[in-house]
């Protein structure tokens, strides 16, 4: 392990950086803020997370336009209606308090998978 990536060898460069444990066991350190650019090994081992939670978004994302499409059929098979405005609010919402700005727009790309375009 090069002394720029163990705290142990260099407590200076250690000071400036945040580490986190990924599952994996390896230890990837997080920037500071500071002007201490990552390495070209370090930037691979965040691309290898960032497709890794791609896959576990993707999935995710499928299942749930799975299971809105399943209770949407169900809700109109019983003489309902398709959706329920007020848990489309209470969703974008959510998205909204939790993601900022860009939330809502997730938010609808979600439902409209789940439930199709309206109008």
């Amino acid at each position: 392990m090069s002394s720029a990536n163990n705290p142990t060898e260099n407590s200076a460069h250690a000071n400036s950086l945040d580490t986190n444990v990924v599952d994996n066991g390896m230890e990837i350190r997080m920037p500071s803020g500071t002007d201490d650019p990552l390495s070209d090994a370090e930037i691979q081992n965040y691309r290898k997370e960032i497709n890794r939670l791609d896959r576990v978004i993707l999935d995710a994302a499928k299942r749930r336009t799975e299971i809105s499409q399943t209770i949407g059929r169900t809700r109109m098979n019983a003489g309902g209606t398709k959706l329920v405005h007020t848990r489309e609010i209470a969703i974008l919402n959510q998205f909204r308090d939790e993601l900022g700005e860009e939330g809502p727009a997730i938010a609808s790309a979600l439902l409209r998978m789940g439930r199709g375009k309206l109008g």
